[in-house]
């Protein structure tokens, strides 16, 4: 058996619910033989990171190392790991397991992130009970399968956000097959939404950028937006009714808004939600059955549109915009998320 080579891995964790993290150290899982050790150079905050350590979602297991954009170099592979090499610069995403047996559905259905006994990077336990920890840490042990070559023309610290923010908004495009000359509206143009406009301009589409703020206006246009609107200008929104084929929801909408955003679609159109805002969302029956439109959600992708979303992303030049906070400053960082003020992803540098 192939011994890891950091065996006490230090990190930055939550102990209790709030924005702030802490230093603390953890004794890793055993190195299986078909995991790898990564050492960790660049982990991307999400906005799942805040929800988990305020437990705004619940069941959170103290203390929590977040973090599931992870960027690195293998430094130790177990034997029967065969695709990757000590030195290979990888990434990984919000999962770091699935059991791909030939009987489970989701895993036999590009659907691997519902498999009933998957494992999230972190705030999720493996089979034996040990809790898995995140990206805001030195190293980080993880199945071979959920880990994933980073192609050369993508710096680094770019490819972070891709691991998770940029997954989370190509899946639901793949799957529900956008494609050239389709109307794709994207509300909330932040660390998900300004990604969505590449990917679905770099697909073909027509996108429309819906934003509340007016500054945003210059910047969607140069990512790939055909048309800005801002939300509050009643001129602007109305111009758009019954147009969109797609709209996809990666801000955290209020819930009296999906009657708005419906009648923005055209008929059969498709609104994806990509973001979990609080409470209920409140909708009239009379707008789905006159507009025949369907509302879905999207999680993350598996291992085949993670492949895709990097390939996708060299070949289309698409990179996050980023800020760098080092790992000793990430609670500065975290309150800058947490405030709405990053542009539009950050990245600690390990």
């Amino acid at each position: 058996m192939v011994e890891g080579k950091i065996n006490k891995i230090h990190g930055w964790a939550a102990m209790k619910p709030g924005i702030k993290v802490e230093p603390w150290s953890y004794t890793p899982r055993p190195l299986g033989e078909n995991d790898v050790e990564i050492k960790i150079e660049y982990s991307g905050i999400c906005g799942s990171d805040l929800h988990t350590i305020k437990e705004e979602w619940g069941g959170t297991s103290y203390p929590a190392i977040v973090g599931h954009e992870i960027i690195g170099k293998i430094i130790t592979k177990g034997e029967k790991v065969s695709e990757f090499n000590e030195g290979d610069l990888v990434g990984v995403g919000a999962q770091v397991y699935a059991c791909h047996r030939k009987d489970c559905s989701p895993c036999n259905n590009n659907l691997d992130p519902h498999c009933p006994r998957g494992v999230f990077t972190y705030n999720s336990k493996y089979p034996d009970g040990e809790q898995a920890q995140g990206g805001y840490a030195e190293a980080v042990r993880v199945d071979a399968k959920y880990v994933f070559h980073i192609p050369s023309s993508i710096d680094p610290s770019h490819a972070a956000p891709l691991m998770c923010a940029g997954t989370t908004v190509f899946a639901p495009m793949l799957r529900k097959g956008v494609k050239k000359g389709d109307k794709v509206g994207v509300v909330g143009i932040g660390g998900l939404g300004h990604l969505a406009i590449q990917y679905a301009r770099a697909l073909g589409a027509e996108v429309y950028a819906f934003s509340h703020s007016s500054n945003k206006r210059e910047q969607c246009l140069e990512l790939g937006a055909s048309k800005f609107i801002l939300t509050s200008n009643k001129e602007e929104v109305d111009a758009q009714r019954h147009t969109l084929d797609y709209l996809f929801i990666t801000s955290n909408a209020k819930s009296n808004q999906y009657n708005e955003f419906i009648s923005w679609m055209d008929f059969e159109g498709i609104v994806v939600l990509l973001a979990l805002p609080e409470g209920h969302m409140t909708f009239s029956p009379f707008e789905f059955v006159f507009n025949e439109v369907a509302i879905t959600g999207s999680l993350i992708g598996g291992v085949n549109i993670i492949k895709q979303t990097l390939e996708f992303a060299h070949k289309h030049n698409i990179r996050p915009i980023i800020e760098k906070y080092p790992i000793d400053d990430v609670n500065n960082a975290l309150q800058r998320m947490d405030d709405g003020k990053a542009r539009y992803r950050i990245v600690l540098t390990h």
